[in-house]
């Protein structure tokens, strides 16, 4: 019987060591999820999260991965298709910078620019190109509320986000009638390990709860989803704020 739920049997995660990642991982391996590869730089966290999940009864794999190495993206992650159709990539790696630190050194700001854009540009068309190829499977991208509008705060990984989201949307578009699927996640601020050492922002959330929201957005097939969802409505207002009025604020 063909499933219906809209739910991965098998899941590779580009992040592997990513909280929102593994909660998403260990949500979906507690629904149906059995195969897991976790890809990521090797290092004993990637090790101990692959142990993890293994401890809920998924079979799981590590790969080596670094998502500022864009030309081996291609032959690394063709391995993983190469064992197996594969039902789901989430896209979780990225780096939020510190934005007073890389306004002050441009090669830090590079870097920012490098991971959460140009290394998810490349890793996101080799996987879309594997589902489409297969007919099936959702590419899940983790975005973030912070791509919606330029802030003073944080307008360096900010930006970063609305170049990957604006990209995903029209890769979305690219991939429409082919079987393969794109949903973009914009969370807000994750309390999360790290985030731990900055000011928690309104409308804070969990990697558990966007993991919720990611599951729920599966099964309904979503586009987008935010996490918490009335953030929907706080950055639509945001973002038609005149600049003079948004410079004021403290964002």
């Amino acid at each position: 019987m063909k499933d219906t739920s809209g739910l991965p049997q098998s899941l590779l995660v580009l992040g592997g060591t990513s909280e929102i990642a593994l909660a998403t991982a260990r949500r979906l391996i507690a629904r149906r999820t059995r195969t897991v590869w976790l890809a990521g730089r090797p290092s004993p966290a990637l090790e101990r999260s692959a142990q993890q999940l293994r401890g809920l009864g998924a079979d799981v794999h590590t790969v080596a991965f670094d998502a500022l190495a864009p030309d081996s993206h291609e032959t690394v992650l063709g391995k993983v298709f190469a064992e197996g159709d594969v039902d789901m990539v989430l896209l979780a790696f990225g780096v939020l910078g510190n934005q007073a630190r890389d306004e002050r050194e441009p090669a830090a700001a590079v870097r920012v620019a490098q991971t959460n854009y140009t290394g998810a540009v490349s890793a996101a068309l080799v996987s879309a190109c594997a589902l489409q190829a297969q007919g099936h499977g959702s590419l899940v991208v983790l975005s973030s509320a912070a791509g919606e509008r330029a802030r003073r705060s944080n307008f360096i990984y900010g930006s970063s986000k609305a170049g990957l989201d604006t990209f995903a949307q029209g890769l979305g578009d690219a991939l429409h009638g082919t079987g393969a699927h794109v949903m973009v996640v914009r969370p807000g601020f994750v309390r999360s390990k790290p985030t731990a050492q900055r000011p928690q922002a309104r409308l804070a959330t969990t990697p558990e709860a966007v993991a919720t929201a990611i599951e729920l957005g599966l099964r309904r097939r979503s586009e987008t989803v935010w996490v918490p969802g009335s953030l929907r409505v706080v950055m639509s207002v945001l973002r038609h704020l005149p600049r003079a009025v948004l410079r004021r604020l403290a964002v």
